[in-house]
Order: C-alpha cells, then structure tokens, then sequence
C-alpha cells in the first residue's frame, strides 16, 4: 500500500494536472496483484506505463518480478522522481508512451520484441481513437509475438474503442475485478489474433 507522504504527493500532482492523470488516487493492492496475475506464465520482461508512486510495480515485485526485468515510464517528473528513490535498480524512462520503442531501446533494460507485457495505467478510456491507436502500436512494436497489453479502467467496458481493437487485429479478455481499490477497477487483457 502507498505510504501516506507518497499517496498525498500523487493526489497533489492530480490537483495540478487533472487532464494527464487517469485517477485520483494510487492503485491499491488488489488492483496491482490482479494486474500481475493478468501477466503470461515466467514473464520476465516487463514495461509499465504511466507508474504513478509504484503502486503496481510493488506489486510485480511481489508476484516475482526483478526490479532489473522492468522498465517503468512516467511522464510526470514529480512521480517520475518519487519512482526513482523508491525502486533504485529498476530501469526508469521519463517520456511519452507513444514513443515506447524509442524508451526502450534507450534503456537498456531489454531489447524491443523481447517484452512478455505492457501494463497500463494510462486513462486511455478518455483518450480519443488516434491517441489510442498510436500507444497500441508503441506497446506492441515492444511485445515478443505471443506478448500481452494488460490495461485496467474505471468503466465495465473495454477502455480501448471497438474500432481501435479491430483495425488492431485485437482479441481481448477480462482479467477480472478489483472491487476494492478506490475506485473499484476491471483488468483487461489485449492480445494479437
């Protein structure tokens, strides 16, 4: 669970950018643990996006991911700081999700076509179609064929627009509900046909 100073930090950023955060609170356990799970069997090469406080990477740490399997990408350079004293080894990109292979490729954490999932906690069910659009094409252009985009929402449906999963070639699966995490969250699960 976040600490109090860190949940106080990510409401404060919320406050002063309203628009380019997707809540107003860390996630909570459940919801990070759901999020894990949704993951492949042995997946060793994580990118999370949009990691807040490190609510969720605390949870891929927990369920066996090393702090050097994972890329983390904040744009918020005040989260983007908190993450960095808080998980040291990780691998920290501060950028745009649309220009993920260009992140990943900087990091040096692992090469592009070597992720086994992108975890999303970016407000994608407010971004219009071509906003979507071009942050699937960033996560997939990094995914190893067979790779998966986990992304969770607020809403009971799909975040992703109907057309966007199908001019995609996406097949997509719920993962399941966080009914206590503030507000409560559906997990979904993108994949390639």
């Amino acid at each position: 669970m976040p600490s109090r100073m860190q949940w106080l930090t990510f409401f404060r950023q919320w406050l002063k950018h309203p628009r380019s955060m997707a809540s107003v609170a860390p996630s909570g356990r459940q919801l990070g643990r759901l999020m894990a799970t949704a993951l492949p069997r042995g997946a060793h090469h994580i990118v999370e996006l949009g990691a807040g406080t490190g609510a969720i990477t605390q949870a891929l740490v927990r369920h066996g991911v090393l702090p050097q399997q994972l890329l983390a990408v904040e744009m918020n350079p005040v989260l983007h700081d908190v993450l960095a004293r808080r998980f040291p080894r990780m691998h920290l990109a501060h950028g745009d999700a649309c220009h993920l292979p260009e992140l990943v490729a900087k990091s040096g954490a692992f090469a592009c076509g070597e992720v086994d999932g992108v975890l999303s906690s970016l407000g994608l069910l407010s971004m219009p179609k071509k906003l979507q659009r071009d942050i699937l094409t960033a996560a997939f252009a990094v995914l190893r064929p067979g790779g998966v985009f986990v992304q969770y929402t607020y809403g009971l449906r799909s975040p992703l627009d109907e057309d966007v999963c199908r001019q995609m070639d996406l097949r997509c699966m719920s993962a399941g509900f966080a009914w206590c995490n503030l507000p409560p969250a559906r997990v979904f699960v993108y994949g390639r046909h």
